[in-house]
Protein backbone atom coordinates (compact mmCIF):
# COMPACT_ATOMS: atom_id res chain seq x y z
CA UNK A 1 0.00 0.00 0.00
CA UNK A 2 1.39 3.39 -0.95
CA UNK A 3 1.32 6.39 0.85
CA UNK A 4 -1.07 9.09 0.79
CA UNK A 5 -0.15 11.98 -1.23
CA UNK A 6 -1.29 15.05 -0.20
CA UNK A 7 -1.02 17.17 -3.63
CA UNK A 8 -3.20 14.16 -5.21
CA UNK A 9 -5.54 13.92 -2.70
CA UNK A 10 -6.09 17.83 -3.09
CA UNK A 11 -6.48 17.76 -6.83
CA UNK A 12 -9.27 14.95 -6.28
CA UNK A 13 -11.78 16.38 -3.86
CA UNK A 14 -11.29 19.64 -5.87
CA UNK A 15 -11.71 17.46 -9.03
CA UNK A 16 -15.01 16.04 -6.44
CA UNK A 17 -16.56 19.48 -6.14
CA UNK A 18 -16.24 20.94 -9.39
CA UNK A 19 -17.92 17.17 -11.18
CA UNK A 20 -20.84 17.64 -8.31
CA UNK A 21 -21.39 21.26 -9.54
CA UNK A 22 -22.22 19.87 -12.75
CA UNK A 23 -25.42 18.16 -11.97
CA UNK A 24 -26.86 21.96 -10.89
CA UNK A 25 -25.12 23.12 -13.73
CA UNK A 26 -26.76 20.64 -16.20
CA UNK A 27 -30.34 21.23 -14.23
CA UNK A 28 -29.64 24.62 -15.69
CA UNK A 29 -28.73 23.73 -18.92
CA UNK A 30 -31.91 21.78 -19.22
CA UNK A 31 -34.18 24.37 -17.32
CA UNK A 32 -33.68 27.13 -19.67
CA UNK A 33 -34.31 24.80 -22.69
CA UNK A 34 -38.14 24.04 -21.30
CA UNK A 35 -41.67 26.01 -21.34
CA UNK A 36 -41.24 28.36 -17.60
CA UNK A 37 -43.98 25.99 -16.45
CA UNK A 38 -42.00 23.35 -16.50
CA UNK A 39 -38.54 24.79 -15.19
CA UNK A 40 -38.48 24.00 -11.42
CA UNK A 41 -39.72 20.57 -12.69
CA UNK A 42 -36.68 20.37 -14.82
CA UNK A 43 -34.39 21.74 -12.36
CA UNK A 44 -36.02 19.35 -9.64
CA UNK A 45 -34.97 16.09 -11.77
CA UNK A 46 -31.28 17.19 -11.58
CA UNK A 47 -31.19 17.98 -8.08
CA UNK A 48 -33.39 15.11 -6.16
CA UNK A 49 -30.89 13.18 -8.57
CA UNK A 50 -28.00 14.31 -6.37
CA UNK A 51 -30.33 13.27 -3.16
CA UNK A 52 -31.51 9.80 -4.32
CA UNK A 53 -27.78 8.36 -5.91
CA UNK A 54 -26.44 10.16 -3.36
CA UNK A 55 -27.70 7.44 -0.70
CA UNK A 56 -27.86 4.55 -3.14
CA UNK A 57 -24.33 5.11 -3.92
CA UNK A 58 -23.58 4.85 -0.21
CA UNK A 59 -25.18 1.58 -0.22
CA UNK A 60 -24.86 -0.67 -2.59
CA UNK A 61 -24.09 1.56 -5.44
CA UNK A 62 -20.38 1.48 -5.03
CA UNK A 63 -19.90 -2.15 -4.49
CA UNK A 64 -21.95 -3.43 -7.15
CA UNK A 65 -19.41 -1.01 -9.34
CA UNK A 66 -15.73 -1.43 -7.50
CA UNK A 67 -16.56 -4.71 -4.88
CA UNK A 68 -14.67 -7.76 -5.74
CA UNK A 69 -15.99 -8.80 -9.12
CA UNK A 70 -18.29 -12.09 -9.71
CA UNK A 71 -16.92 -13.20 -13.00
CA UNK A 72 -16.55 -9.91 -14.60
CA UNK A 73 -20.24 -8.80 -14.42
CA UNK A 74 -20.83 -7.28 -10.97
CA UNK A 75 -19.35 -6.51 -7.55
CA UNK A 76 -20.36 -8.41 -4.06
CA UNK A 77 -21.56 -6.65 -1.32
CA UNK A 78 -17.88 -6.53 0.04
CA UNK A 79 -18.89 -2.78 0.48
CA UNK A 80 -22.26 -2.00 1.24
CA UNK A 81 -22.71 0.94 2.77
CA UNK A 82 -19.29 1.60 2.42
CA UNK A 83 -17.93 -1.12 5.21
CA UNK A 84 -14.32 -1.22 5.80
CA UNK A 85 -13.62 1.74 3.63
CA UNK A 86 -11.77 4.75 5.86
CA UNK A 87 -9.12 7.34 5.16
CA UNK A 88 -6.37 4.34 4.16
CA UNK A 89 -5.59 4.11 0.45
CA UNK A 90 -7.09 1.46 -1.77
CA UNK A 91 -4.74 -1.39 -3.04
CA UNK A 92 -5.88 -0.92 -6.34
CA UNK A 93 -8.41 2.06 -7.27
CA UNK A 94 -6.61 5.81 -6.49
CA UNK A 95 -3.61 4.06 -4.80
CA UNK A 96 -1.76 7.38 -3.19
CA UNK A 97 -5.46 8.94 -2.19
CA UNK A 98 -7.72 7.55 0.85
CA UNK A 99 -10.16 5.26 -0.75
CA UNK A 100 -12.88 6.96 0.43
CA UNK A 101 -11.45 10.31 -1.78
CA UNK A 102 -12.11 7.59 -4.83
CA UNK A 103 -15.16 6.59 -3.42
CA UNK A 104 -16.76 9.98 -3.41
CA UNK A 105 -15.35 11.24 -6.89
CA UNK A 106 -17.05 7.79 -8.34
CA UNK A 107 -20.20 8.97 -6.83
CA UNK A 108 -20.34 12.08 -8.30
CA UNK A 109 -20.31 10.29 -12.16
CA UNK A 110 -23.06 7.91 -10.48
CA UNK A 111 -25.01 11.08 -9.73
CA UNK A 112 -24.83 13.18 -12.98
CA UNK A 113 -25.56 10.00 -15.57
CA UNK A 114 -29.40 9.50 -14.54
CA UNK A 115 -29.51 13.08 -14.48
CA UNK A 116 -28.28 13.74 -18.30
CA UNK A 117 -31.05 11.11 -19.22
CA UNK A 118 -34.00 13.27 -17.97
CA UNK A 119 -33.89 15.82 -21.40
CA UNK A 120 -35.11 13.11 -22.92
CA UNK A 121 -38.39 13.38 -21.05
CA UNK A 122 -38.52 16.82 -19.35
CA UNK A 123 -42.29 18.57 -19.53
CA UNK A 124 -44.49 15.49 -19.15
CA UNK A 125 -42.75 12.75 -16.68
CA UNK A 126 -44.45 11.69 -13.65
CA UNK A 127 -42.77 12.50 -10.59
CA UNK A 128 -43.04 9.51 -8.45
CA UNK A 129 -42.10 7.23 -11.55
CA UNK A 130 -38.95 8.84 -12.18
CA UNK A 131 -37.96 8.23 -8.63
CA UNK A 132 -38.44 4.46 -9.09
CA UNK A 133 -37.03 4.65 -12.74
CA UNK A 134 -33.75 6.56 -11.67
CA UNK A 135 -33.10 3.99 -8.29
CA UNK A 136 -33.42 0.93 -10.74
CA UNK A 137 -31.60 2.35 -13.43
CA UNK A 138 -29.05 3.35 -11.43
CA UNK A 139 -28.58 -0.15 -9.90
CA UNK A 140 -29.40 -1.96 -13.40
CA UNK A 141 -27.19 -0.36 -15.79
CA UNK A 142 -25.18 2.20 -14.14
CA UNK A 143 -23.57 0.12 -11.65
CA UNK A 144 -22.93 -2.93 -13.71
CA UNK A 145 -21.56 -1.18 -17.00
CA UNK A 146 -19.21 0.68 -14.69
CA UNK A 147 -17.99 -2.69 -13.13
CA UNK A 148 -17.32 -3.80 -16.80
CA UNK A 149 -15.38 -0.98 -17.87
CA UNK A 150 -13.58 0.40 -14.50
CA UNK A 151 -13.61 -2.79 -12.11
CA UNK A 152 -10.23 -4.15 -12.58
CA UNK A 153 -12.26 -7.78 -12.90
CA UNK A 154 -14.75 -6.72 -15.32
CA UNK A 155 -14.75 -7.95 -18.40
CA UNK A 156 -14.25 -5.14 -20.78
CA UNK A 157 -11.76 -4.07 -18.36
CA UNK A 158 -9.81 -7.54 -18.97
CA UNK A 159 -10.78 -7.35 -22.80
CA UNK A 160 -8.17 -3.74 -22.89
CA UNK A 161 -10.79 -1.60 -23.49
CA UNK A 162 -10.48 2.29 -22.85
CA UNK A 163 -12.84 4.68 -21.05
CA UNK A 164 -10.66 7.57 -19.26
CA UNK A 165 -13.45 9.52 -17.50
CA UNK A 166 -16.95 7.59 -18.87
CA UNK A 167 -17.66 8.27 -22.91
CA UNK A 168 -18.90 4.62 -21.69
CA UNK A 169 -19.69 4.03 -18.48
CA UNK A 170 -21.51 7.97 -18.16
CA UNK A 171 -22.45 9.23 -21.82
CA UNK A 172 -23.31 6.10 -23.62
CA UNK A 173 -25.35 4.42 -21.26
CA UNK A 174 -27.22 8.05 -20.80
CA UNK A 175 -28.08 8.64 -24.50
CA UNK A 176 -29.33 5.54 -25.32
CA UNK A 177 -31.44 5.20 -22.06
CA UNK A 178 -32.58 8.22 -23.60
CA UNK A 179 -33.83 7.10 -26.51
CA UNK A 180 -35.17 3.88 -25.20
CA UNK A 181 -37.19 6.17 -22.62
CA UNK A 182 -38.63 8.67 -25.44
CA UNK A 183 -39.65 5.81 -27.45
CA UNK A 184 -41.69 4.67 -24.21
CA UNK A 185 -43.28 7.66 -23.31
CA UNK A 186 -46.06 9.74 -24.97
CA UNK A 187 -45.42 12.95 -27.09
CA UNK A 188 -46.04 16.12 -25.25
CA UNK A 189 -49.00 17.27 -26.37
CA UNK A 190 -48.72 19.54 -29.65
CA UNK A 191 -45.68 17.79 -30.53
CA UNK A 192 -44.93 19.05 -33.83
CA UNK A 193 -47.72 21.04 -33.99
CA UNK A 194 -46.99 24.28 -31.99
CA UNK A 195 -44.10 25.47 -31.07
CA UNK A 196 -42.15 24.73 -27.64
CA UNK A 197 -39.41 27.51 -27.67
CA UNK A 198 -37.06 27.48 -25.02
CA UNK A 199 -38.09 30.28 -21.82
CA UNK A 200 -34.59 31.54 -20.68
CA UNK A 201 -31.14 30.96 -23.14
CA UNK A 202 -29.20 32.74 -20.55
CA UNK A 203 -30.03 30.10 -17.97
CA UNK A 204 -28.42 27.35 -20.24
CA UNK A 205 -25.78 29.26 -21.31
CA UNK A 206 -24.85 29.79 -17.29
CA UNK A 207 -25.87 25.85 -17.55
CA UNK A 208 -23.31 24.97 -20.03
CA UNK A 209 -20.47 27.40 -18.70
CA UNK A 210 -20.66 26.06 -15.57
CA UNK A 211 -20.71 22.09 -17.32
CA UNK A 212 -17.45 23.23 -19.14
CA UNK A 213 -15.86 24.05 -16.12
CA UNK A 214 -16.83 21.12 -14.39
CA UNK A 215 -15.43 18.97 -17.06
CA UNK A 216 -11.93 19.97 -16.18
CA UNK A 217 -12.58 18.02 -12.84
CA UNK A 218 -14.56 15.07 -15.10
CA UNK A 219 -11.64 14.29 -17.22
CA UNK A 220 -8.63 16.06 -15.36
CA UNK A 221 -9.67 14.30 -12.16
CA UNK A 222 -9.63 10.89 -13.80
CA UNK A 223 -5.98 10.83 -13.44
CA UNK A 224 -6.67 10.41 -9.83
CA UNK A 225 -3.17 11.87 -9.36
CA UNK A 226 -1.87 16.01 -9.29
CA UNK A 227 0.30 14.86 -12.39
CA UNK A 228 1.15 15.53 -16.40
CA UNK A 229 -1.67 13.34 -17.12
CA UNK A 230 -4.00 15.45 -15.38
CA UNK A 231 -3.03 18.98 -17.48
CA UNK A 232 -2.90 16.65 -20.33
CA UNK A 233 -6.75 15.63 -20.09
CA UNK A 234 -7.78 19.12 -19.00
CA UNK A 235 -5.82 20.85 -22.33
CA UNK A 236 -7.65 18.43 -24.23
CA UNK A 237 -11.16 18.81 -22.65
CA UNK A 238 -10.45 22.40 -23.52
CA UNK A 239 -9.48 21.95 -27.08
CA UNK A 240 -12.54 19.76 -28.22
CA UNK A 241 -15.12 22.05 -26.30
CA UNK A 242 -13.42 24.78 -28.21
CA UNK A 243 -13.69 23.26 -31.82
CA UNK A 244 -16.67 21.19 -31.23
CA UNK A 245 -18.26 24.78 -30.57
CA UNK A 246 -16.76 26.76 -33.74
CA UNK A 247 -17.86 24.02 -36.07
CA UNK A 248 -21.36 24.06 -34.79
CA UNK A 249 -21.38 27.66 -34.81
CA UNK A 250 -20.20 27.20 -38.79
CA UNK A 251 -22.74 24.96 -39.57
CA UNK A 252 -25.51 26.93 -38.58
CA UNK A 253 -24.39 29.93 -40.30
CA UNK A 254 -24.06 27.79 -43.75
CA UNK A 255 -27.83 26.93 -42.50
CA UNK A 256 -29.45 29.91 -41.78
CA UNK A 257 -27.85 31.72 -38.33
CA UNK A 258 -25.34 30.95 -35.80
CA UNK A 259 -27.58 30.73 -32.77
CA UNK A 260 -25.81 31.24 -28.92
CA UNK A 261 -28.22 27.66 -27.43
CA UNK A 262 -26.83 26.31 -30.87
CA UNK A 263 -23.17 27.25 -29.79
CA UNK A 264 -23.11 26.25 -26.15
CA UNK A 265 -24.84 23.27 -27.30
CA UNK A 266 -21.88 22.62 -29.28
CA UNK A 267 -19.25 23.05 -26.61
CA UNK A 268 -21.08 20.66 -24.62
CA UNK A 269 -21.08 17.73 -27.33
CA UNK A 270 -17.21 18.44 -27.80
CA UNK A 271 -16.63 17.64 -23.87
CA UNK A 272 -19.23 14.52 -24.30
CA UNK A 273 -16.50 13.15 -27.50
CA UNK A 274 -13.25 13.86 -25.66
CA UNK A 275 -14.00 12.68 -22.21
CA UNK A 276 -13.07 8.78 -23.18
CA UNK A 277 -10.44 9.60 -24.88
CA UNK A 278 -8.97 12.56 -22.62
CA UNK A 279 -6.14 10.74 -21.00
CA UNK A 280 -4.79 8.89 -23.83
CA UNK A 281 -4.79 11.16 -26.93
CA UNK A 282 -2.83 14.50 -28.09
CA UNK A 283 -4.24 18.10 -28.01
CA UNK A 284 -4.34 17.99 -31.73
CA UNK A 285 -6.15 14.82 -31.84
CA UNK A 286 -8.29 16.41 -29.10
CA UNK A 287 -9.10 19.09 -31.71
CA UNK A 288 -9.80 16.41 -34.46
CA UNK A 289 -12.40 14.82 -31.90
CA UNK A 290 -14.57 17.74 -31.25
CA UNK A 291 -14.56 18.92 -34.53
CA UNK A 292 -15.44 15.84 -36.06
CA UNK A 293 -18.38 15.03 -32.73
CA UNK A 294 -19.63 18.86 -33.62
CA UNK A 295 -21.75 17.62 -37.43
CA UNK A 296 -22.51 13.87 -36.13
CA UNK A 297 -24.55 15.48 -33.56
CA UNK A 298 -25.73 18.72 -35.41
CA UNK A 299 -26.95 16.68 -37.89
CA UNK A 300 -27.92 13.50 -35.99
CA UNK A 301 -30.56 16.19 -33.89
CA UNK A 302 -32.02 17.02 -37.53
CA UNK A 303 -32.46 13.29 -38.33
CA UNK A 304 -34.47 12.19 -34.57
CA UNK A 305 -36.56 15.67 -35.39
CA UNK A 306 -37.80 14.62 -38.93
CA UNK A 307 -38.40 11.21 -37.59
CA UNK A 308 -41.16 12.84 -35.14
CA UNK A 309 -39.16 11.64 -31.99
CA UNK A 310 -40.09 13.73 -28.79
CA UNK A 311 -36.75 13.68 -27.06
CA UNK A 312 -37.04 16.56 -25.84
CA UNK A 313 -33.32 18.06 -25.09
CA UNK A 314 -31.92 15.92 -27.68
CA UNK A 315 -29.75 13.85 -25.03
CA UNK A 316 -29.36 10.75 -27.63
CA UNK A 317 -27.60 13.38 -30.41
CA UNK A 318 -25.94 14.91 -28.02
CA UNK A 319 -24.57 12.24 -25.74
CA UNK A 320 -25.24 8.92 -27.22
CA UNK A 321 -23.85 10.15 -30.49
CA UNK A 322 -20.96 12.36 -29.57
CA UNK A 323 -19.85 9.15 -26.40
CA UNK A 324 -19.86 6.53 -29.34
CA UNK A 325 -17.60 8.46 -31.50
CA UNK A 326 -15.29 9.25 -28.65
CA UNK A 327 -15.34 6.12 -27.58
CA UNK A 328 -14.60 4.34 -31.05
CA UNK A 329 -12.38 7.64 -31.92
CA UNK A 330 -10.33 6.86 -28.54
CA UNK A 331 -9.02 3.65 -30.77
CA UNK A 332 -8.19 5.38 -33.19
CA UNK A 333 -6.33 7.99 -31.87
CA UNK A 334 -4.87 6.55 -27.88
CA UNK A 335 -1.36 6.60 -28.26
CA UNK A 336 1.08 5.04 -25.01
CA UNK A 337 3.67 8.39 -25.62
CA UNK A 338 0.57 10.36 -23.71
CA UNK A 339 -0.31 7.50 -21.34
CA UNK A 340 1.83 4.56 -20.84
CA UNK A 341 -0.64 2.61 -18.84
CA UNK A 342 -3.01 2.64 -22.32
CA UNK A 343 -2.42 1.56 -25.32
CA UNK A 344 -2.18 2.92 -28.83
CA UNK A 345 -4.61 2.84 -31.24
CA UNK A 346 -5.28 2.09 -35.10
CA UNK A 347 -3.40 5.46 -36.20
CA UNK A 348 -0.52 4.09 -34.06
CA UNK A 349 -0.35 0.84 -35.18
CA UNK A 350 -3.05 -1.10 -33.23
CA UNK A 351 -5.99 -1.85 -35.03
CA UNK A 352 -7.19 -4.36 -32.49
CA UNK A 353 -7.92 -1.04 -29.90
CA UNK A 354 -10.34 -0.33 -32.65
CA UNK A 355 -12.37 -3.75 -32.55
CA UNK A 356 -12.49 -4.08 -28.76
CA UNK A 357 -13.37 -0.28 -28.52
CA UNK A 358 -16.46 -1.00 -30.91
CA UNK A 359 -17.42 -4.26 -29.01
CA UNK A 360 -18.03 -2.50 -25.69
CA UNK A 361 -19.53 0.64 -27.52
CA UNK A 362 -22.27 -1.86 -28.98
CA UNK A 363 -22.33 -3.84 -25.78
CA UNK A 364 -23.18 -1.28 -23.67
CA UNK A 365 -25.55 0.74 -25.52
CA UNK A 366 -27.49 -2.56 -26.78
CA UNK A 367 -27.31 -3.30 -22.91
CA UNK A 368 -28.58 0.51 -21.59
CA UNK A 369 -31.27 0.70 -24.21
CA UNK A 370 -33.00 -2.79 -23.62
CA UNK A 371 -32.77 -2.32 -19.81
CA UNK A 372 -34.15 1.13 -19.81
CA UNK A 373 -37.01 -0.05 -22.22
CA UNK A 374 -38.10 -2.46 -20.56
CA UNK A 375 -37.91 -0.84 -17.38
CA UNK A 376 -39.82 2.16 -18.62
CA UNK A 377 -42.28 -0.32 -20.18
CA UNK A 378 -42.87 -1.66 -16.40
CA UNK A 379 -43.02 1.20 -14.72
CA UNK A 380 -45.65 2.83 -17.42
CA UNK A 381 -47.93 -0.48 -17.14
CA UNK A 382 -47.59 0.25 -12.72
CA UNK A 383 -47.73 3.63 -12.53
CA UNK A 384 -48.00 5.56 -15.49
CA UNK A 385 -44.76 7.26 -17.27
CA UNK A 386 -46.27 10.28 -18.11
CA UNK A 387 -48.94 13.15 -16.07
CA UNK A 388 -52.50 13.37 -17.50
CA UNK A 389 -52.87 15.86 -20.73
CA UNK A 390 -54.60 18.35 -18.26
CA UNK A 391 -51.72 18.20 -15.86
CA UNK A 392 -48.82 18.80 -18.82
CA UNK A 393 -51.31 21.63 -19.91
CA UNK A 394 -50.90 23.87 -16.33
CA UNK A 395 -47.50 22.85 -16.16
CA UNK A 396 -45.08 20.31 -13.88
CA UNK A 397 -44.31 23.17 -11.60
CA UNK A 398 -48.08 23.28 -10.29
CA UNK A 399 -49.32 19.83 -11.15
CA UNK A 400 -46.54 17.93 -9.62
CA UNK A 401 -44.63 20.92 -7.07
CA UNK A 402 -47.36 22.96 -6.13
CA UNK A 403 -45.15 25.82 -7.08
CA UNK A 404 -44.35 28.15 -9.41
CA UNK A 405 -41.19 29.90 -10.91
CA UNK A 406 -42.27 33.14 -11.36
CA UNK A 407 -45.24 35.28 -10.22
Amino acid sequence: MEAIDTGDTAWVLISTALVTLMTPALAFFYGGMVRKKNILSTLNLSFITMGLIGLQWVLIGYSLAFGTSIGGWIGGLDYWGLRGIYGEPSDTYGTTIPHMAFVAFQMTFAVITPALITGAFVERVRFKSFIVFTLLWATLVYDPVCHWVWNVGGFFFQLGALDFAGGTVVHITAGFSALAFALSIRQRRGFGKIAMPPHNIPYTVLGAGLLWVGWFGFNGGSALASNGLAVVALVNTNTAAAAAAVVWMLLAWRDKRPSVLGIVTGAVVGLVAITPASGFVTPLSAMIIGALAAPISYYMIQFVHHRGLDESLDVFACHGMAGTFGALATGLFATTTINAAGRDGLFYGNPMQLLIQLETVVASAAFAFVVTFILTKLIDAVWGLSVSVNEEEVGLDLSEHGERAYD
